[in-house]
């Protein structure tokens, strides 16, 4: 069950009060900008959760400027489209309602349950990789202000090649179940309020468990992990050795 801090509380509140209910995750984000497509990744990444859960969701987009361009930065970063809420009606019967945004900047709606976003600061241009882009935005725990710099984005990189590399070694191995304890590390990470940095210490941890772990296991829990965190971890099937 997917639990998350309300920002407004500081208490934990379930995600989907309401059994097979309803939920409208509404994200407010400001103009292009790394601040504002975190904004949007984070909303992005509880949709994925929520729908991984069996919860019916609707993502709406507040109105931003310049949303046309917004739009196509979040496509590139694998953030799927959200409708433009800003004509939606009022009593469409949501059991529960989440804004996701910066608070301080104002731009987020009175009532429901507001996660809330630190915003991102960037020493350096923008990989040319979206993909290691959201990976970086990942490392961070979503309310903790973080600094986008070189030093950063080479981490990124290197792992998302890595990790790539190893998914597509691992796949030319027998399927294996995912191991129980593993999903369940996977699934208490982001069920407890969205813990992305833990769900990417539990895939660290399963690189390295050395041979107590069948490659084929390790495949099926990083493509498994990879509905969750978009990264197209599955990018190198296939490729030459």
């Amino acid at each position: 069950m997917l639990r998350i801090i309300d920002a407004r509380t500081g208490e934990p509140v379930e995600a989907a009060p309401v059994r097979r209910g309803l939920t409208r995750v509404e994200a407010h984000a400001g103009g292009p900008g790394l601040t504002a497509l975190r904004v949007l990744l984070v909303a992005d990444l509880l949709v994925r959760a929520l729908e991984l859960g069996g919860t019916p969701v609707w993502a709406v987009l507040a109105g931003a400027p310049r949303e046309a361009e917004l739009r196509a930065a979040a496509a590139a970063l694998g953030v799927r489209p959200f409708e433009d809420g800003r004509d939606m009606g009022a009593g469409l019967g949501e059991a529960q309602v989440i804004h996701v945004g910066v608070r301080e900047e104002g731009r987020v709606a009175d009532g429901g349950v507001l996660v809330e976003v630190a915003p991102v600061l960037a020493a350096s241009e923008p990989d040319p990789d979206p993909a290691v882009l959201r990976l970086a935005l990942l490392t961070r725990p979503r309310g903790t202000e973080m600094e986008l710099d070189t030093a950063a984005r080479t981490e990124a990189h290197e792992r998302l090649t890595r990790w790539r590399r190893a998914v597509a070694g691992w796949a030319r191995s027998p399927s294996r179940p995912i191991p129980a304890e593993v999903r369940q590390r996977l699934r208490e990470a982001w069920e407890d309020d969205l813990d992305l940095p833990g769900v990417l210490r539990v895939l660290r941890q399963v690189e390295e468990a050395g041979q107590d772990l069948p490659d084929g296991a390790r495949f099926e829990t990083y493509a498994y992990a990879d509905r969750l965190l978009g990264l197209d971890l599955t990018h190198d099937l296939g490729a030459p050795r």
